[in-house]
């Protein structure tokens, strides 16, 4: 195996996030049902097909069990920020009273744009490892962790095509403007070199 390559999981070392991601997606239904949330439903379906389409790269690159949960881990992260409702008290951004709209640092960093920094830094570890499986190469060069990288922000701007989309299809959403789409952007970028950064430092460390 190559430096830097994961260990192939096992499927007892699957069941557990599979249960976890199980259960909050269904806790995250029950509520956005409960309370008429006709934006997260749009979520929840994007969420299943996404999870499918992890499943999918699964069955091609055989992603550590570690990677497995960091994305279970995000998904859950989206539902919260999106259903968790926080006091009026609490320092935020637009009408939603929901955990989205949470400064962590106000007038800084909303905790939507921490979301966006770790999920797609972990999309950066997803993209290298598929390039570590296909290519039989693991050292992390300038290049190989450039080419994750621009792959993990193709997926970002994807995200950004789902939420616009949502705005096409429905009349009111906690997307927010073209500004929030740049930061948004923004974040993305900053999980991905950071995330590019970690992998270069754990693969010379072995």
């Amino acid at each position: 195996m190559e430096p830097g390559t994961p260990p192939t999981p096992t499927r007892a070392s699957l069941l557990p996030v599979g249960l976890f991601t199980a259960a909050y997606m269904a806790i995250a239904a029950v509520a956005a049902l409960r309370v008429g949330n006709t934006e997260f439903v749009f979520y929840l379906v994007a969420m299943v097909v996404m999870i499918l389409l992890v499943a999918l790269v699964h069955t091609r690159v055989r992603l550590a069990t570690a990677t497995l949960w960091c994305l279970s881990v995000w998904g859950a992260m989206h539902m919260a920020g999106g259903l968790m409702p926080i006091p009026a008290s609490w320092p935020h951004k637009g009408e939603g009273l929901v955990l989205y709209n949470l400064w962590l640092i106000p007038e800084r960093i909303k905790y939507d744009q921490l979301t966006h920094a770790y999920g797609f830094g972990v999309c950066t570890w997803v993209c290298w490892q598929g390039l570590c499986r296909l290519t039989s190469a693991a050292q992390p060069t300038f290049g190989r962790l450039a080419l994750a990288g621009l792959a993990a922000m193709g997926l970002g701007a994807m995200n950004e095509v789902i939420e616009f989309a949502a705005t096409l299809s429905m009349p009111e959403t906690n997307v927010g403007g073209y500004r929030n789409t740049g930061w948004d952007l923004v974040a993305n970028l900053t999980g991905i070199v950071i995330a590019a950064l970690w992998i270069r430092a754990a693969t010379k460390r072995g």
